[in-house]
């Protein structure tokens, strides 16, 4: 059985119908991205996951628990982690704070040093505030958030988005680090050449709907499909 089976998903902004029976499934310690243009659904299925949008219908099956319109906090006190985009750090707290608060309610968290072994750089910001952290080190922050908790599985929204590209080498060292020690990750990304190189299968989603799905390997031997749906 797959950590994470999703089957049927439905989901509306108001009246407008934006995931269309969205089915996939994520294997325990498997890396898989979700790709697709601009305005696909790819973050909204994410945050369909999560909870916060909740499923018109479908069923969303986390480690054989059906998560599908329980709350966000809910979802996340059995497993999951969504970084959102946006990051959503808190910026009035320094970088320890934000990490300290973020696993106060997780069952089983990680130690500080753990966190800051993979985030060397959050080690030195400890003491400084979220909003005087760069990009890169508030996105760090946001993973770290994440993993503090010990998740099952983290959904990694747009991670690279906006970053020197010496930061999103980092970050995806640190991806890789993740997945290697067995971390079951979905990333939704729009720098193909990252996802592809990180992920060990791949969705593409197109105007709501489960599009394609590829090994990274089959879609670099197939050019035309992410012309076809992506556009490169």
């Amino acid at each position: 059985m797959s950590l994470l089976e999703v089957s049927g998903l439905n989901s509306f902004y108001g009246d407008s119908h934006v995931l269309f029976d969205v089915d996939l499934h994520v294997g325990r310690n498997e890396v898989v991205a979700l790709l697709g243009r601009n305005g696909a659904g790819k973050s909204t299925t994410l945050k369909s996951l999560m909870g916060v949008v909740r499923p018109r219908s479908g069923h969303v099956r986390l480690d054989g628990a059906e998560i599908a319109g329980q709350p966000a906090h809910e979802i996340a006190r059995l497993g999951m982690q969504l970084v959102h985009e946006e990051r959503r750090i808190f910026g009035s707290l320094n970088v320890e704070e934000n990490i300290i608060l973020a696993g106060l309610t997780a069952p089983n968290r990680w130690p500080l040093e753990r966190i800051y072994t993979m985030f060397p750089r959050l080690k030195e910001r400890r003491e400084s505030r979220g909003t005087d952290l760069s990009g890169g080190e508030q996105q760090m922050l946001a993973v770290a958030r994440a993993l503090v908790r010990d998740p099952k599985i983290v959904l990694l929204d747009e991670p690279f988005e906006g970053l020197a590209p010496v930061i999103v080498q980092d970050l995806m060292r640190t991806c890789r680090e993740l997945a290697q020690a067995g971390q079951t990750i979905v990333l939704v990304e729009q720098n193909i050449a990252a996802a592809l190189s990180l992920s060990d299968r791949v969705y593409i989603i197109n105007n709501g709907h489960i599009a394609h799905e590829a090994t990274p390997a089959e879609l670099r031997e197939a050019p035309e499909i992410l012309q076809r749906y992506l556009g490169v």
